[in-house]
Formats: structure tokens, C-alpha cells, sequence
């Protein structure tokens, strides 16, 4: 089962990662555009479209890749306190009255609006020749069908904790700053205390 969790988490971790360098592509966007307007007082015609579809692009395909790294925000100043047993049974309860509901609502609507989209070869209206959109609405249901697949390990995890009273393991690529000073903090505190036994 643990393979099965892992290799979900891994599709979404390359994915976010592949999708990570948008950031790049957008800032260099960007700053063409900021240099064409002010030095050469000649703005682009394109960069509003490029920003809203580059930018929509990132935070779209990055959100399986946070929830593999149970990454978006949460109350935590409760959820922190809790036994694992207890943190589980809460997020299984949740997990099925809003984030499934949400997510399938996520792909069928999607799904819709990127079909009439892509029937109208629909281009955008913002700028006088706007690019192809449906390419961008396209990534609407994919999305969502990539976070219900991260949504179904998540469940997995929370019956394994429930069941076991640890979380299983789950990868991890990066650790929040938090994390680092109260492990090192931690670390320090039974430094000293075994400091002052050995006196």
C-alpha cells in the first residue's frame, strides 16, 4: 500500500516540479515587459495575457504537489496538539464534506468550460490579438483529476493513522522554517540536559 501512496506522491511531486519553472518563463515575461514599457516606451500588447495564463498555470498544477507535501494552510494551533489518531478521524471527516464534493464540483464544471472553450477556439478578449485560452481551461479539469487522486491517498493515510496511530510516511523535499528551529531547539534542550547529567 505504502508503494501505491509513494508513487502517487511522486507523479505529483514531478509534475509540480516540471510546472515550478512557469516562475521562470513569467518572471522573464515580465521583466521584458517592465523594460519595453519604461526604457523603450513601447509596452507589449500581450503581457497581460501572459501573466494571468502563466500565473494560473503555476497555481493550478502545484496543488496536488502541496497536499502530497500536506503543504496548504490549516489551523494548526489546534490541529498540532492533537494525537495523530484524532488529527486523522478530523481530516477524514473533512476530506469527504468539502474537499470531494469540491473536487469532483472542480471536474465536471471544468471539464465543461474547457469544452465550449475549445468548440469556440475561444481566444482571449483582453488584449486586440489575444492568444488561445482553451489550452489554459484545459488545465482546469486535469488539475482536479490529479487532486482527487492525491485526495484518495490522503484518505488512505488518514485510515492508516486511524488504524496504526502514526501517519504513514509520506516524501518530503523541503521543511518549513518552523520545523527547523523547534527540532533544533529540541535538539539543544537534550544537549544541555545530558550536559548536566554527565556533571
Amino acid at each position: 500500500m505504502q508503494r501505491f501512496l509513494l508513487a502517487i506522491d511522486r507523479l505529483n511531486t514531478f509534475i509540480g516540479k516540471l510546472f515550478a519553472w512557469v516562475i521562470v518563463i513569467l518572471t522573464v515575461a515580465i521583466c521584458y515587459e517592465v523594460f519595453c514599457r519604461y526604457a523603450l516606451r513601447a509596452p507589449t500588447a500581450w503581457a497581460y495575457d501572459v501573466s494571468y495564463i502563466l500565473y494560473g498555470t503555476l497555481f493550478m498544477m502545484a496543488g496536488a504537489y502541496t497536499l502530497s507535501r500536506n503543504g496548504h494552510v490549516r489551523g494548526d494551533f489546534l490541529y498540532r496538539n492533537w494525537p495523530p489518531k484524532r488529527q486523522a478521524s478530523v481530516d477524514l471527516v473533512l476530506y469527504f464534506l468539502f474537499f470531494f464534493p469540491g473536487i469532483l464540483a472542480l471536474i465536471y464544471s471544468g471539464w465543461g468550460y474547457f469544452k465550449l472553450s475549445w468548440m469556440l477556439n475561444e481566444h482571449s478578449s483582453f488584449s486586440p490579438d489575444g492568444p488561445v485560452i482553451w489550452p489554459f481551461k484545459g488545465l482546469i479539469p486535469i488539475t482536479g483529476v490529479l487532486m482527487l487522486l492525491q485526495g484518495v491517498v490522503e484518505v488512505i493515510r488518514c485510515i492508516i493513522c486511524i488504524r496504526t496511530g502514526a501517519w504513514p510516511d509520506r516524501l518530503h523535499d523541503v521543511e518549513e522554517m518552523e520545523k527547523l528551529i523547534l527540532d533544533e531547539a529540541a535538539n539543544k534542550t537534550d544537549a544541555e540536559a545530558i550536559g548536566r547529567g554527565a556533571l
